[in-house]
């Protein structure tokens, strides 16, 4: 008998913490991921258009490095450089009583939030999931799902850094006989997730001549068509439908805005594709048999 099996407690317990440590990693991806991505296009602008953007190709030139790793995380306000126990995931946000100790300017309660967050969503998939090398790809897509789903609440993108190597991962894992879904669902799962959006987004434009959505929700249905397969992506986009529709006008009676306001659709489908990968096609199946007879 193995360790798992005498102790089975031991991988919840151990995604948990896993997901507690990759939360303060996400915690970065989302606020800087969106800030690369930015200086990379006025770079790209400066080097296709010297002549329109002068002073952006001088600045891109010399602008200090800046990625995932490089500069170390500091307080926006005192430019304190946080150091490793300042960083410890929840634990050092409740010792400094959320505060820099620094400076004693308040640190946002987010930081801790987004990652008890990635620590309960990865103690869900390892309660729900049997454990397996699927579960623990699970686990990774759940993190992906929620680094998408905050950079599309703050800066309304997708970047497909994230969303094409997640498609691709569905896709490889269902040649390497990993996923539940078979080498043809994924691939046409994701072609459809893709064609889906695509469709709706030309027929609003055509109708309506604006654009209802933007090209990251169309590959994040992909992704989510590449791991759930074809059959899952109707509960996909009804559930994320739903969702948005409900939020949207509580959004709208809350901060009195109006229909044309735009608002981010890709944490609605994010949510929908993760309730999908773990409950999907039982609540399906619970649904057809209910009210279908089927």
């Amino acid at each position: 008998m193995d360790l798992l099996t005498l102790t089975p407690w031991l991988f919840p317990v151990g995604a948990a913490i896993f997901g507690l440590l990759i939360g303060s990693f996400l915690n970065v991806v989302i606020y800087r991921l969106p800030v690369m991505m930015e200086r990379q296009w006025q770079a790209e602008c400066a080097e296709s258009f010297p002549d329109a953007f002068p002073s952006a190709a001088t600045d891109s030139a010399e602008q200090a490095p800046f990625n995932l790793s490089v500069p170390r995380s500091r307080c926006p306000h005192c430019q304190h450089a946080i150091s490793a126990w300042e960083n410890i995931p929840v634990i050092s946000w409740l010792l400094l009583k959320g505060r820099c100790r620094h400076c004693q300017a308040p640190i946002s309660a987010r930081y801790p939030a987004i990652e008890t967050f990635t620590a309960l969503v990865a103690l869900t998939v390892a309660l729900v999931l049997p454990t397996s090398e699927w579960t623990i790809a699970v686990i990774f897509f759940s993190f992906a799902l929620i680094a998408l789903a905050f950079i599309d609440i703050d800066n309304m993108l997708l970047p497909d850094s994230i969303t094409l190597p997640l498609m691709w991962a569905g896709i490889l894992l269902a040649l390497l006989g990993y996923s539940p879904v078979s080498l043809q669902d994924a691939v046409i799962g994701a072609m459809a997730g893709y064609l889906a959006l695509w469709s709706v987004y030309w027929l609003f434009k055509l109708i309506t001549g604006k654009e209802g959505m933007g090209y990251g929700d169309f590959k994040l249905l992909a992704a989510l068509g590449a791991w759930l397969g074809w059959q899952l992506l109707p509960f996909v986009v009804l559930t994320s439908s739903l969702l948005g529709a409900v939020c949207g006008l509580i959004m709208m009676r809350m901060q009195q805005s109006d229909s044309q306001t735009p608002f981010s659709f890709g944490p609605y489908l994010a949510l929908a594709g993760w309730i999908a990968i773990l409950w999907g096609e039982p609540l399906v199946n619970w649904y057809l048999s209910s009210y279908l007879g089927m």
